[in-house]
């Protein structure tokens, strides 16, 4: 796959892209909540429906700005490839493996992400694996397995198997799509809208295929599906697009695990969970683990 290079950055450029990509992680944390207030609609109806509206309202964006839509989508093959398959590779597994295993194990399996973001890019010329990373990341990891099970063990089954590999498998999608976006750095980042676009046709099929439709319930559900197109399916996307290429990607990778954390303080404020001893205890250890994880963020780091 050839790579299509970034311009080097200062490290106040990088601290800068860091944070900008950070934000994803926050308007991620609003995807649980939402989805939960839009109703009985199933998965990739959702998925279909807010990636349209995300895309759509991305490409509006695209043509305020006077941004020729032919100079954002003449990009090379891998691009596509590596966009599509990371947007839509990634919900199409994920949701494969909530429907054939346990929620909170298919979770826990899908958050490695984070992990395997700090891993891969250790990977990517220019880089190398430092420890506060590492550190911050396996503290996120073990506030994230507090906070899946509530604190109980993890059954592990052998009939669940395909979901638990589907888990695995999206969770390494999200990861390589993360990491190897930073190999096209000098890809704009409005290719996005696109992606969504993409990944909304294509869910369409899989909804016709694997669930009975039922629709948003009046103003109320369509508003909701706005705000998942506008926010956690659309502008989620563009600013961790910029973040990967652009700024610290292990940093963003620790940090990541902050996502399941911040959802769940998110349903026990709208009062749909409640506040338990795993919670607090997870919530010191992903919060502990950012702090250590973001050390030195944007020193000494050299672009690739």
């Amino acid at each position: 796959m050839s790579a299509v290079a970034a311009p080097s950055a200062t490290p106040g450029a990088i601290r800068r892209a860091t944070l900008v990509g950070g934000t994803a992680i926050l308007i991620w944390s609003t995807l649980a909540l939402l989805t939960a207030l839009a109703g009985p609609v199933p998965p990739f109806l959702l998925v279909a429906l807010s990636f349209g509206l995300g895309g759509l309202v991305s490409l509006g964006v695209i043509l305020a700005t006077g941004r020729p839509l032919l100079a954002v989508m003449r990009q090379p093959l891998p691009v596509w490839l590596l966009g599509i398959g990371g947007l839509f590779g990634y919900h199409f597994l994920y949701f494969l493996a909530l429907q054939t295993a346990p929620a909170a194990e298919a979770n826990l399996i899908n958050y490695l992400w984070p992990l395997l973001i700090v891993l891969f890019s250790g990977l990517l010329p220019g880089e190398r694996l430092r420890r506060a990373q590492v550190l911050g990341t396996a503290a996120g990891l073990a506030g994230t397995l507090l906070l899946v099970t509530g604190g109980k063990g993890v059954s592990v089954q052998a009939g669940y198997l395909p979901g638990y590999l589907a888990a695995l498998a999206a969770s390494v999608t999200w990861a390589g799509y993360s990491v190897l976006s930073r190999r096209f750095g000098a890809v704009p980042t409005e290719i996005v809208a696109f992606f969504c676009l993409a990944t909304a046709v294509l869910a369409v099929p899989c909804h016709l295929l694997f669930e009975q439709t039922v629709w948003p319930q009046g103003v109320w559900g369509w508003s909701i599906i706005a705000a998942m197109g506008i926010g956690p399916v659309g502008l989620a996307f563009f600013v961790w697009d910029h973040g990967v290429k652009r700024g610290d990607i292990q940093t963003l990778g620790a940090l990541s695990y902050a996502t399941p954390l911040l959802s769940t303080g998110l349903l026990i404020a709208a009062g749909r969970a409640g506040l338990t001893w795993p919670v607090i205890a997870a919530c010191l250890l992903i919060v502990g683990g950012a702090v250590v994880a973001s050390r030195g963020l944007g020193k000494d780091h050299q672009r690739s």
